[in-house]
Formats: structure tokens, C-alpha cells, sequence
């Protein structure tokens, strides 16, 4: 068991700032599912909602079909691993992950198979004995998820875990996180500002901006089909080229223009944004993956790729990304997303050209100052109303 659901929920807090606005979200039994966007979102006051740490200003939170909104955090049946690890530092590794066993008076047998197994699935047997002075980041981590564990809850709440681990440890520990969550199959909500680990971690990422849920989707479909230009310009590393273009019709049919440079629309595009054909004459944002870039000879065709100079080479072994310079101006997510105006058109203070980013293999590298050619895969372009930031679906 241990499925939860968001119906209508808002926390508006006292001096009137709506942290979560109408938040409507389902997480299946025994699903991963990942709160993820900037700081300030409302992910993590989403789940502290959930674990009974922050009231609710209206509607309805459920666990297994019992509204908890007046439940205590210990009547929830949930368990919590927090960004700090919270260890005793006076305890042992196995007094800390009994300590939760212990205060709900579990018998001594019972309490001692369930850390014993924990520390068997966490690969700690061996640090059961000594104190959190003595253990490394990643290892007072695990201490903490296998405090979580030994309750066998209905639901993980795990608020930034790996937030305070290096680089190399994060990833290790994603992995670690991934396959302790397909044994034991506990529903679990996790929250992050990494989209790379919300991808790589859940069954289905929720992308939240401005106390708003943007999309909930599988990664796969969070990155192909985007749903705002807020998660176009969230999701994907780096990021998705974004800039204000208008759609006119070309020699070879339905064609993009951005600035001076311009690029065919082939029937893959249109197929995934329908309205975008019906946007002739009209403004749109546009939407390119520097990953569809490659690098081209003056031969391509017109409509094909882009031309400009290089601003900026960063090589990063088997691939480099490429900084090409144009008079496309950009389109700012932050401001579109759920903004009916159209904020971050005329008169936004942003600079009126853009570099577009592209990740290519570094064999040939340009240089800086070069002027190159970009081909771009044209059944690949993403399409936004300028006006709220929504896909042209």
C-alpha cells in the first residue's frame, strides 16, 4: 500500500505568499515519483505537507484513500531522509537506525532482524558498530535511508538527500537509491533541484515553477514533449534554445524565422505541435535541442541549418558543446511559464541576441571567432505560444 494523492491542495502562507497553488497530483502504489524545479518552486513545502511538517490551507491530502490532513506525522506511517542526516552523534550506527524501532517499543528481537537486514541491503553491516564521527558523507546517508527502512513505512519522503555529497558520490548514491527503491518497492516522493537525477531516478518526474505543476510525465516523455516552455528550458543538459521566431511559408513549404537565420519545418514537427501550422504570419517561441546540432559544410542546403560565429568552445572529451552567436532574440522560461502576457517580449531588459548552444562531437573543434554552419535535425523543433508559454499541441 501507500498511495498518495494531491486534490486542490494550496499552502498559502501567513504573510499571504501562495507557496503551492492547486495542486492536483497521484502517486501510485510503489512508485517513484520525483518533485522536481528552481529553489522557491514549492517542491519541498509539497512534501512537508505530506509528512504533516506544514499545515494545509485548503483542500486534501490521502494516503491509501484516508484523508491525513489532520493526522500527526506518526499517524501517517511515513518515514522522512532529510538533506541533513539528522544522526545521533552519541549513537551507534545501529542505535541510530533502531532509535525509531525503540521508541515505538518494538520487541528486542524483532528490532535487532530488522536493522540487520536494513544494514544487509545498504552494504553497512560492517559500520553497525561505530559512531557518525566516523563515517564518511555517503556512508551517514545510508544510516539515514536504513533509519527510514527498518519502519517498512507506506511511503519515502526523501527531501534533497544527496544535495550536501560531491559530484562523484551523488552518482554512486543515485544508483544506490534507484536499486533499494525496485527491491523494496515502497512508494516513495522524492524532491530535488537536479533535473539529472530527477531523470535518471524516477518513474515519472513532476516539473514544478512558481508553486505551479507544469507536467508529470516519464522522463522520456518530459524531454520529447514538453508541455511549457518552462520545462523546455528546465529539462535536458544543457538546456533547450529558446528564442521568439515567426512561422511564414518558405520555398519548400513552412519554414521558422528567428532573426536573419531560418530553418524548414519537416512534417515530424508539425505532427508533435499541430497548431504550429496554423501559425503562419504569426509569433511563436521556438525551440531547439543542442543536441540535434551538428556541424556543416557550406554545401548544406538553406532551411537545414543555422550560420554564425563562435563565441565560446567548452571541451568536454567525447563531446563539446559550441557557442554560436546570432541575432535570434532569446525567450526567457522563467518569464513565460503560466504568464498570460507574454512577459519577456518587448521591453524585458534581455539582450537582443542569443547564442544558441550546440552539443557536437569535438572532432572537427572549431575556434573561437570562426564563422560555422550548424545543420539541425528539422522534424526535431519545439513549439510554444509566446502568450503563457503553452505547447502549440
Amino acid at each position: 500500500m501507500g498511495e498518495v494523492t494531491f486534490n486542490h491542495v494550496v499552502k498559502r502562507f501567513d504573510n499571504g505568499t501562495v507557496a503551492v497553488n492547486d495542486l492536483n497530483l497521484s502517486i501510485g502504489e510503489g512508485e517513484f515519483v520525483v518533485l522536481v524545479g528552481p529553489s522557491g518552486c514549492g517542491k519541498s513545502t509539497s512534501l512537508r505537507m505530506v509528512a504533516g511538517l506544514e499545515e494545509i490551507s485548503s483542500g486534501e491530502i490521502t494516503i491509501d484513500g484516508e484523508v491525513v490532513n489532520d493526522y500527526t506525522p506518526r499517524e501517517r506511517d511515513i518515514a522522512m531522509v532529510f538533506q541533513t542526516y539528522a544522526l545521533y552523534p552519541h549513537m551507534t550506527v545501529e542505535q541510530n537506525m533502531a532509535f525509531p524501532l525503540r521508541m515505538a517499543k518494538t520487541p528486542a528481537a524483532e528490532k535487532e532482524k530488522a536493522v540487520r537486514g536494513a544494514a544487509e541491503i545498504l552494504d553497512i553491516t560492517n559500520l553497525l558498530g561505530r559512531y557518525p564521527r566516523e563515517l564518511s558523507g555517503g556512508q551517514r546517508q545510508r544510516v539515514a535511508m536504513g533509519r527510514a527502512i527498518v519502519r517498512s513505512p507506506r511511503v519515502f519522503l526523501m527531501d534533497e538527500p544527496l544535495s550536501n555529497l560531491d559530484a562523484k558520490l551523488r552518482v554512486q548514491m543515485r544508483g544506490e537509491i534507484s536499486r533499494l527503491q525496485r527491491e523494496l518497492r515502497t512508494t516513495t516522493l522524492y524532491v530535488t533541484h537536479d533535473q539529472v537525477e530527477a531523470m535518471t531516478l524516477g518513474d515519472r518526474v513532476a516539473v514544478m515553477f512558481d508553486g505551479v505543476l507544469q507536467q508529470l510525465a516519464p522522463p522520456g516523455e518530459l524531454y520529447a514533449a514538453p508541455e511549457t516552455v518552462f520545462v523546455a528550458g528546465f529539462i535536458g543538459s544543457p538546456p533547450m534554445n529558446l528564442c521568439h521566431a515567426g512561422i511564414e511559408q518558405g520555398p519548400h513549404g513552412l519554414q521558422v524565422r528567428f532573426g536573419s537565420l531560418a530553418l524548414d519545418i519537416d512534417q515530424g514537427s508539425i505532427d508533435k505541435y499541430p497548431r504550429a501550422s496554423e501559425q503562419t504570419g504569426q509569433n511563436v517561441i521556438l525551440g531547439t535541442r543542442p543536441e540535434c546540432f551538428s556541424l556543416a559544410d557550406e554545401s548544406a542546403p538553406e532551411g537545414q541549418c543555422i550560420r554564425g560565429k563562435v563565441d565560446l568552445v567548452e571541451m568536454l572529451g567525447a563531446e563539446a558543446l559550441v557557442y554560436v552567436q546570432t541575432d535570434a532574440r532569446p525567450a526567457s522560461a522563467n518569464n513565460l511559464a503560466g504568464t498570460p502576457s507574454g512577459a519577456g517580449e518587448a521591453g524585458s531588459g534581455q539582450p537582443e541576441t542569443m547564442k544558441f548552444v550546440a552539443r557536437i562531437a569535438p572532432r572537427p573543434l572549431p575556434r573561437t571567432g570562426e564563422i560555422v554552419s550548424l545543420s539541425y535535425e528539422t522534424d526535431t523543433l519545439h513549439f510554444f505560444s509566446p502568450k503563457g508559454g503553452g505547447a502549440l499541441r
